[in-house]
């Protein structure tokens, strides 16, 4: 282990002392990374819905912790058995991993892997963490805790950047973006000529219309109440765009109404709402259609129609829009470097890490869609 990788860092980050309480940007301790892990020096990171579920315990209330998934960043230092990264390059951190060698891996169904299971419990693979605060222990987000200008992650989590690619992109790349695009590229396989809904227009939703749009649907359908995601989702490829908010209706019902009264073939559910996972459910074409549930609710049940189901309902839900980390998201980065994407259309604000507290704030406003955390 070289001398730089044995030291212990100070830097700041933004702590989550307790439930919903407002972050802390403070003095933190960063430990060396251990034989399989790499530290990060964080370049850029960027602001999630997730992130504020978080804030309030999701998916566990393990406190305190250091917040964000999402970022870009250089190799500080590795352990001694990382061969896959050298210090000096460019990555972006995941939450899932991909060993391509254990029964998930390989079932060619899921991109959920036992090796690298998603970091619930705020703690590295040996239960431990890497980040602590005047002595006391600092539980990460997942296996990122981006919010902080190092941060130290298994090595199996992480993905280099083409050397062009813009940080702002990579840092949208590395969750939310991507996580809508494989909602319908993997999970959905939108069809050429198919017709696809999408409930939600943050950054995942437009994901989604991103995906629809090269996958080839022909009628891609956006569902938001802000109605300045219009003009939004437009940019990204959509074709029709429902306000529920201004008819008494329910989504289902205006979504059907665009469709002949048949429904779509697949409705991608994005905003988190409880009651819209039935509503996108509803809204699919019976025996044929759909539903792909993404969007993260602070809630451990919903209601859905059971008849919908008996009559042949497709109700699936996701995690990272069902993409593989080594085996699919490189294809995002590469279509991004040659300016397939609109990624460049979600940058909406720019902050500090000493503004993290402004964030929760802008994420409210009409016309917020990504917020850019620079280091």
């Amino acid at each position: 282990m070289s001398e730089k990788s044995s030291q212990v860092i100070r830097c700041k980050a933004a702590v989550c002392w307790g439930y919903g309480e407002a972050m802390k940007v403070e003095e933190i301790q960063v430990d060396p990374p251990k034989s399989s892990e790499i530290r990060i020096k964080m370049l850029s990171a960027s602001f999630c819905h997730t992130d504020i579920l978080c804030s309030n315990g999701f998916p566990l209330p393990v406190f305190p912790r250091v917040l964000g998934h999402e970022g870009v960043g250089v190799v500080e230092s590795i352990g001694d058995e990382v061969k896959e990264f050298k210090e000096g390059d460019i990555v972006i951190p995941a939450y899932i991993g991909e060993c391509k060698e254990c029964e998930m891996c390989k079932s060619g169904k899921t991109n959920l892997c036992l090796k690298y299971p998603l970091g619930f419990s705020g703690l590295m693979l040996d239960g431990t963490s890497r980040m602590s605060i005047r002595g006391q222990k600092l539980y990460h987000l997942l296996s990122c805790s981006t919010w902080s200008e190092y941060t130290v992650i298994d090595s199996n989590y992480v993905l280099k950047i083409p050397p062009n690619l813009k940080l702002a992109h990579a840092s949208f790349l590395s969750c939310g973006f991507s996580t809508g695009y494989g909602a319908a590229w993997k999970e959905a396989s939108v069809q050429n000529g198919s017709t696809v809904a999408v409930i939600g227009l943050g950054p995942v939703g437009l994901g989604a219309i991103e995906a629809a749009r090269i996958q080839g649907a022909s009628k891609i359908i956006g569902v938001d109440k802000n109605g300045r995601k219009k003009e939004k989702g437009e940019a990204f490829g959509m074709t029709d765009f429902i306000n529920p908010e201004e008819s008494g209706k329910s989504v289902s019902e205006l979504i059907k109404e665009k469709t002949g009264g048949l429904g779509v073939d697949n409705c991608i559910e994005c905003s988190g709402v409880p009651s819209l996972v039935n509503e996108a459910l509803m809204s699919t074409t019976p025996g044929i259609g759909k539903a792909i549930i993404v969007g993260a609710g602070n809630v451990q049940s919903v209601e859905i129609n059971y008849l919908s189901l008996l009559c042949g309902g497709n109700l699936k839900g996701c995690v990272f829009g069902g993409l593989k980390l080594h085996s699919d998201l490189p294809t995002l980065l590469q279509k991004c470097t040659n300016e397939e994407l609109h990624v460049e259309e979600l940058l909406s604000h720019e902050i500090s890490l000493e503004e993290i507290n402004k964030a929760f704030q802008l994420v409210k406003q009409p016309d917020c869609v990504k917020i850019l955390i620079n280091f």
